[in-house]
């Protein structure tokens, strides 16, 4: 398939597509670096999808497993491309690529260990549609552990239940200032699953330093320019795998995790005063749902005797 083939130039939105009837395809990246049987059963989940206006990247960070390579070149799909980095580049970089990468007027970067359900790629564009003015799209989600079953740990009973807006007739839509408090209050929104209009996603940068809430540097920096995110609640078509060992684990340990989190924090908050933006400033100073997330990584901290978590997590929770 030619990813041009719409008439419209790579990554960007002409004219609105969406007005005038014209639905824009998904181009979904997905960087890799994992359990490759995970990886093969998220790319099927892609090839599975009932609408067929998709594209696949997958950006393999040199991970040193020789099947996922003969995977790849065995699928026929012409809308299925892979590409293996030289050398391993790391998360932030291989984000960077991903976004560096889409050619479609809408976009998404999926987690390696997730699963799109069949109608994914038809509902978000069906969203998209309706709601012409969305940056970003949230569709519904459901949470599985690591082996795939319905899981729903404290903090998404919080994501789901209390951060989440509330929508009417369908649908939920915050924009600038609304959105970036939203999320600075807690982020429940669920990464891997958003869908952006490229061209605005282009326009925006992970930052360097902040490897665990990279996504919620990226998005709070999407809202203070404005943009609008659409929720979507309903029937599930997302599946996100939440696991007892990750990245931010192991942050925690060292200290890191919670110590980026302050960082950032005091920066955005000093933006938001900057901008006259109040409660997104208030949001931010006290960063209430982080402070309490924090608290229930304590006992792990704790258990693990690292000095430097331990000390990183007290101050996350009690410091100004």
């Amino acid at each position: 398939m030619n990813p041009n083939d719409s008439g419209v130039s790579p990554g960007v939105v002409s004219a609105s597509e969406t007005e005038r009837g014209v639905v824009p395809r998904v181009h979904i990246l997905l960087p890799f670096w994992g359990d490759p049987d995970q990886l093969f059963a998220a790319v099927q989940s892609v090839l599975d999808q009932s609408d067929e206006h998709w594209r696949l990247t997958v950006l393999d960070d040199a991970y040193p497993d020789s099947r996922v390579a003969a995977y790849f070149a065995r699928i026929e799909d012409p809308r299925v491309e892979y590409q293996r980095h030289p050398q391993n580049i790391g998360i932030t970089e291989n984000f960077r690529r991903a976004a560096e990468l889409a050619s479609e007027p809408l976009c998404a970067i999926f987690g390696s260990d997730d699963i799109l359900r069949p109608d994914y790629v038809r509902t978000v564009r069906e969203i998209a549609r309706r709601s012409p003015g969305a940056t970003i799209i949230q569709p519904a989600v459901e949470v599985i552990d690591g082996e795939g079953r319905p899981h729903l740990p404290l903090a998404d009973r919080v994501k789901q239940r209390v951060l989440a807006p509330r929508a009417r007739h369908g649908v939920a839509a915050l924009s600038a200032e609304a959105l970036a408090t939203s999320l600075l209050q807690g982020n429940w929104l669920y990464w891997p699953s958003l869908v952006f209009r490229t061209d605005i996603l282009k326009q925006h940068d992970f930052p360097d330093g902040l490897p665990i809430i990279l996504d919620l540097a990226l998005l709070v920096d999407i809202a203070f320019d404005g943009g609008q995110l659409v929720y979507a609640p309903g029937e599930p078509v997302f599946e996100y795998r939440r696991h007892a060992a990750s990245l931010s684990q192991r942050a925690l340990v060292d200290g890191s995790r919670f110590r980026d989190e302050r960082r950032f924090y005091r920066s955005i908050a000093d933006r938001a005063g900057r901008m006259g933006w109040r409660r997104a400033r208030a949001a931010a100073r006290l960063r209430l749902f982080s402070r309490l997330h924090a608290l229930t990584f304590l006992p792990a901290a704790l258990a693990s005797r690292s000095r430097a978590g331990i000390v990183s997590t007290l101050a996350h929770v009690f410091a100004v």
